[in-house]
């Protein structure tokens, strides 16, 4: 899970393409990364840190041009180097000069990079951008197919997920795998210039207006000439017809104040909220407090359903970056300690609803009960607003391996007491189902198994 950026059009583009990575700062805080075409020159800067760190006004002022892309980077595949940070950036023997940045995984990363690597094609990181950029090169420079056509032999290839942006020179291209398993929206300013995000609330931060969903296994092309849409049969790429969106975005990694796939992610978590009170009618409580930021709409729909006030006694330090997409488990163990506090005074005696989005690894919770019980809480009843993680996902979320997941370790009751909660209940697959408007267009496979895109090599590897 990263966030990508594309601006077409647009004076100081690097300043505006900043902006709106900022805004995606919770897809990623490991790396950032931009690189900017004034019609003659790209220009690359990435590097480990955050936007703000990274991209200085004096940065910012050595990258003119009015094409830009921009990638914040949250780590699944590939160290954290800066090598592995994105975008990436390839000169061809021909002349023309690319860079890409992408958000997703491939999951037959290693038979296209050995297919690569067999007809001279070198690398220089283990990423999954890398690997798409450098594949619509090798079809261009080599094969000499235009960019549209290389870009469909990359989808016919190529198994994954992955919303991406492409810039040459002169032109911009965002293209989406066959499944759109990651957001991807795009529009216009008021003054005609085209931008692209991973969220719309990206797009809210840089006024854009007209919005639309990058279509499945689509192709948009921007340039002098305007903006064309290139026809990409997706029969021809997959089994299905279904879209299968990542249900994670909606639970935790999308900001609320984002639409994609057709919902308001905010109005989402409100109904799962709701659907896991629904599983409590006969529970008595004296609050409902959510762990902050992501359950704070999930709370929200739990106390309006059962009319018990919602208190935010659990306070968050904001300059602290999202625990579970740090890379290494002392990091997050840290992270926890130093990001959560409670109000003073507020939880002695009281029965508690503590509302989480999900239990992946099962560290957090544990040390955020822990918390709330030293401040004397008679009563903690643990509500998730997902089904047990059980599966590792292939497509852009940092679960590699099943035995890092503690449903698939300890049965229910077990974790419950782990946790240290009076009460642990989940929200069932089917409620989870009905709280989104096209079920049948979402993946659930980190819960169920059932993955829409296979690749037995990878999952065995993984």
């Amino acid at each position: 899970m990263c966030g990508i950026l594309g601006i077409y059009g647009k004076n100081n583009a690097a300043s505006v393409a900043a902006t709106g990575m900022f805004a995606e700062q919770h897809r990623g805080q490991e790396s950032c990364g931009m690189a900017v075409s004034d019609g003659k020159v790209i220009r690359l800067r990435k590097k480990m840190g955050l936007v703000k760190e990274v991209f200085t006004e004096e940065t910012l002022h050595e990258l003119p041009g009015t094409l830009a892309i921009g990638h914040v980077r949250y780590p699944t595949k590939g160290s954290a180097t800066e090598f592995n940070s994105q975008p990436h950036l390839v000169e061809t023997l021909a002349g023309p000069c690319f860079a890409l940045a992408s958000n997703g995984d491939i999951v037959n990363y290693k038979e296209i990079r050995n297919y690569l690597e067999d007809r001279q094609v070198y690398f220089n990181s283990d990423n999954d951008g890398e690997l798409l950029l450098k594949f619509i090169a090798y079809k261009v420079d080599r094969e000499g197919l235009d960019i549209p056509s290389a870009i469909k032999e990359m989808m016919a290839k190529i198994k994954g997920a992955y919303s991406s942006v492409l810039i040459t020179r002169n032109e911009l291209y965002m293209f989406r795998d066959p499944y759109s398993i990651r957001p991807m929206v795009w529009g216009k300013t008021k003054d005609g210039a085209v931008v692209v995000a991973s969220e719309s609330c990206a797009l809210d931060t840089l006024y854009v207006t007209e919005r639309k969903e990058v279509p499945s296994a689509g192709i948009i092309r921007v340039n002098e000439q305007g903006i064309e849409v290139f026809e990409n049969g997706l029969h021809n790429y997959r089994e299905t017809l279904n879209q299968c969106h990542c249900i994670f975005e909606q639970i935790y990694f999308s900001r609320p104040d984002s639409h994609h796939f057709h919902e308001n992610v905010y109005e989402v978590r409100e109904k799962i909220g709701a659907s896991l009170a629904e599983l409590d009618k006969d529970l008595e409580i004296d609050y409902v407090v959510p762990v902050p930021d992501s359950s704070n709409f999930i709370g929200m729909g739990y106390a309006k359903y059962k009319n018990v006030p919602l208190s935010w006694g659990l306070i968050r330090n904001h300059y602290v970056g999202r625990t579970f997409i740090k890379p290494e488990q002392t990091i997050r163990d840290e992270s926890v300690r130093q990001k959560f506090n409670v109000l003073p005074n507020f939880f002695e005696g009281k029965k508690i609803v503590l509302i989480d989005d999900s239990i992946v690894r099962g560290t957090t919770i544990r040390k955020i009960v822990d918390l709330i019980k030293l401040a004397g809480a008679s009563e903690i009843h643990l509500r998730i607003g997902s089904p047990q993680v059980k599966f590792s996902c292939f497509y852009g979320i940092d679960t590699p391996t099943k035995e890092e997941l503690v449903a698939n370790q300890y049965p229910m009751e077990e974790i419950r007491k782990m946790s240290g909660a009076d009460t642990l209940t989940h929200l069932p697959i089917e409620a989870l189902r009905k709280c989104v408007s096209e079920p049948h267009n979402y993946c659930y496979a980190c819960f169920t198994g059932d993955y829409p895109i296979r690749n037995e090599e990878y999952e065995r590897s993984k």
